[in-house]
């Protein structure tokens, strides 16, 4: 796994973060930088927000939840998906009920909410715009498309293992790349099974004390590979160090993830939230 290029995909799922929930204009055409590269947005990407039994609600609510760029004077495209304050509904829930498959026949069971969010992504902002997987071969590329990657964060990086399957399995993209940042499980034994044999370039990134990757438990539900584990204790030199506050919020938090990516790998160290600091 390239560190350096993790980190910018993360830091274009914090620019998904930055469009509040509730602005449904069009990004497209804003300019992004992340890492050393300039980026510009295609297109927003736009869903029905996770609905939870505490809320089910939710799931009537249109949002923008990301969006497709490309990167300025190349090919290569990125898909970036941002999580949901509802995922800590969804842990509450305790439900987690499976849902077949919805675009790939033996493809196994994936969980029934994301699964029903997933279903709603599309990509534009008129009426009867379509999903994302659809709109791929006719979006107004700048230029002819390399190479795509799929980054998301939490039920980003959920939706994210999802769409990488449907666009390996369904599209021209038959090889794209993929980052998820504490995704939590997103199917079975069956689903990730597929998902492993069909994406063959795939990271997950996990901070082994955030509680949403531990959900919803095995042996129902499997991760998919490749495990990337962080640490936020650093055991060397002793006495440990502790390097993020351990609560639910900071451990779960994509600005962790970045920090902690950053402590690792050869980029000058990335802020930590303050509230997050030991």
């Amino acid at each position: 796994m390239d560190l350096n290029k993790a980190i910018e995909f993360a830091q274009l799922v914090n620019a998904a973060y930055a469009i509040p929930p509730d602005n449904l204009a069009n990004s497209a055409g804003t300019a992004l930088i992340a890492g050393d590269t300039a980026y510009t947005v295609v297109t927003t990407i736009y869903a029905n927000d996770l609905a939870t039994d505490m809320n089910p609600g939710r799931g009537n609510n249109e949002v923008s939840i990301g969006f497709v760029c490309q990167a300025d004077g190349t090919g290569d495209v990125v898909i970036a998906i941002r999580g949901t304050e509802g995922i800590q509904e969804w842990i509450n829930d305790v439900q987690f009920l499976l849902a077949t498959c919805p675009f790939l026949a033996g493809a196994g069971h994936t969980e029934d909410g994301f699964t029903a969010m997933y279903n709603s992504l599309r990509a534009g902002d008129a009426a009867g715009s379509p999903t994302v997987v659809n709109a791929l071969a006719t979006l107004p590329f700048p230029q002819p498309v390399s190479s795509v990657t799929i980054c998301g964060h939490s039920l980003g990086g959920a939706l994210g293992t999802l769409l990488a399957l449907d666009v390996a399995a369904n599209t021209i993209f038959k090889n794209p790349t993929v980052y998820t940042f504490a995704s939590p499980r997103t199917g079975d034994p069956s689903f990730a099974s597929t998902y492993n044999q069909v994406v063959k370039n795939s990271f997950r990134i996990e901070n082994r004390l955030d509680l949403v990757p531990k959900l919803p438990l095995p042996p129902v539900y499997e991760h998919v590979a490749e495990l990337y584990e962080l640490s936020p204790i650093q055991w060397i030199p002793i006495p440990p160090k502790i390097l993020v506050k351990p609560t639910i919020t900071c451990e779960h938090s994509l600005d962790s993830y970045l920090y902690l990516l950053s402590v690792v790998s050869d980029v000058p160290l990335l802020p930590l939230d303050p509230a997050c600091k030991p």
